[in-house]
């Protein structure tokens, strides 16, 4: 097997996996609350991670950081995994999934729209062409279609499932800045969120563990999300001869998502998630940069 063949096999392995988290979030917050799912997801993915670098030969790496770096692992903890997942679990509890999710996935537009004022990036019509794209179809999935009547279930909850597409594109913005090994890096950020996941939970929910359906849903989405297709998709990438013929398969996700979503969850796809999730992609399409952008 060559080495692309094996790198659309790790990336096919991590766009699955992912395809099923918006399912396991939902479910779990039938047994437990956003709170309890954040600790109880990100314990489970450190351990994960921890796991993953032992295996590899790489864990003594997490002490042979610079104190900048070690800095760098604290706020990017912060915001990743406390905030964002924090932002975004609360989204999947006051939202259907089909809603929630498609409404995160805007963040492959963020990215570029964030880059401009962050990275002090010049603005293209083609940014502007791809968020207006983009951007409709959540309007047309936040609305069920309703855009006369323009009445949306929960705001609270849109809000904040497009908030949570922002963080993570902000994450990633700043992310890609650290030089380290990306599992490493991202062992130290969950290393140093967990202490705010802990001291948010006992605060604001509770610690209990108790076995059952919700503890082994975070679990789950502990190991899938937050770790295991995220060192996949890693892998994918660095076998890849070219990244863009990988990272194609990302698309592929929210729409597989949903068949789990209607499966799994009980949810009857609407005609406008469709049709809204429909515009996303297209708007990440319209947003890519062409090869003549891309060498200048």
């Amino acid at each position: 097997m060559t080495n692309q063949a094996r790198a659309y096999l790790y990336g096919f392995a991590a766009v699955l996996l992912w395809s099923t988290v918006a399912s396991a979030f939902k479910l779990t917050l039938r047994y437990l609350d956003y709170a309890q799912l954040l600790l109880y997801a990100n314990l489970t993915a450190l351990v994960v991670l921890a796991i993953i670098l032992m295996v590899s030969g790489r864990l003594r790496e997490i002490f042979a950081c610079s104190r900048r770096q070690y800095v760098r692992s604290l706020w990017l903890g912060l915001l990743n995994p406390f905030v964002y997942y924090l932002v975004l679990f609360k989204a999947y509890d006051l939202l259907p999934a089909q809603v929630a999710q498609p409404l995160n996935h805007t963040w492959g537009i963020a990215l570029p729209l964030l880059s401009i004022p962050l990275l002090r990036q010049r603005i293209r019509s083609r940014e502007i062409a791809a968020g207006l794209v983009c951007y409709s179809g959540a309007l047309i999935i936040s609305t069920g279609g309703d855009l006369r009547g323009f009445r949306v279930d929960s705001p609270l909850g849109v809000a904040l499932a497009l908030g949570s597409a922002g963080l993570w594109a902000i994450y990633w913005i700043y992310n890609t800045k650290d030089e380290r090994d990306a599992v490493v890096g991202l062992f130290l950020n969950f290393l140093f969120g967990v202490p705010f996941v802990l001291v948010y939970c006992l605060v604001f929910s509770d610690v209990r563990v108790s076995m059952g359906p919700g503890l082994l849903g975070a679990v789950y989405a502990g190991v899938v999300e937050m770790a295991l297709a995220f060192a996949l998709w890693l892998k994918a990438l660095k076998l890849s001869e070219n990244t863009a013929r990988v990272g194609s398969l990302i698309f592929v996700a929210p729409f597989l998502s949903l068949v789990f979503i209607h499966f799994l969850v009980g949810e009857e796809i609407l005609s406008a998630t469709l049709i809204g999730l429909a515009l996303i992609v297209a708007g990440f399409f319209v947003g890519r940069p062409t090869r003549t952008t891309e060498a200048t």
